[in-house]
């Protein structure tokens, strides 16, 4: 099998048997690909019609790799393609785990997968017993109800601020008048350092960052809808004070 993105890399890594890869992504080594150590000495092919096809993979994984027109050309030279859906929570990702396994016929790794993720969120649970946080990104994000993110607080057993749907703006000027109780950073270390004008960066952001940050999340644990984020929950519960 091959996969199309780094996040489908994840799921081919922790669930393919290893002689059965044909291919990763061009992506599958970066800083923030959780299961980089894995891809060391697997081929990685572009996301081109040519580079997959002389791969000649019996099964495409994706997640956002490969426009339409890709898949139907992929697909009508006999190839089947597996997609992983977006996930706004646990529920999800363990929905998305059993359907890549059922396509590999590696169902009882998947829910091997399922256990080991089940068993984190158990013991992290409630950690924080409702305190309130505000999570956010580099470019001054927070991930509100119907997000991955938002869950990740909740099942760590913290109340996400401000409350609303989806993604959506932190207000500077408020957080500088009213700094949340709690930050939970997402992304800091990973998009920072070629970041150079975003919210991140600001005095004030700086100032609130340095005395309320419970936790700085990678975007290993934030980029992709898998079972890496019970990996923050348990981050997140263990900064939880005793």
């Amino acid at each position: 099998m091959l996969s199309l993105d780094q996040c489908a890399d994840q799921y081919v890594l922790a669930l393919s048997p290893r002689e059965a890869i044909v291919g990763l992504s061009t992506r599958a080594n970066d800083a923030d690909s959780r299961l980089r150590d894995l891809a060391k000495g697997l081929p990685q092919r572009r996301s081109s019609l040519e580079s997959t096809l002389a791969a000649r993979p019996e099964l495409i994984v994706r997640y956002w790799g490969g426009d339409p027109r890709f898949i139907a050309q992929v697909e009508k030279r006999g190839v089947r393609v597996v997609t992983i859906e977006d996930a706004s929570d646990f529920g999800g990702v363990r929905a998305n785990v059993r359907r890549v396994a059922a396509a590999l016929d590696r169902r009882a790794q998947g829910e091997a997968v399922i256990a080991e993720m089940d068993a984190r969120l158990d013991r992290s649970a409630g950690a924080w017993r409702g305190a309130t946080a505000l999570y956010i990104t580099p470019g001054g994000f927070t991930g509100g109800e119907g997000t991955l993110v938002y869950q990740i607080l909740k099942s760590a057993g913290l109340t996400p601020t401000p409350p609303g749907p989806g993604f959506q703006p932190v207000s500077l000027e408020q957080m500088a008048m009213t700094p949340p109780r709690a930050l939970v950073l997402g992304f800091f270390g990973d998009l920072m350092s070629n970041n150079h004008w975003s919210l991140g960066r600001h005095q004030v952001m700086r100032r609130v960052a340095t005395r309320r940050t419970v936790a700085s999340l990678p975007g290993s644990m934030l980029g992709c809808p898998d079972p890496a984020a019970a990996e923050a929950v348990e981050i997140l519960a263990s900064k939880a004070p005793r």
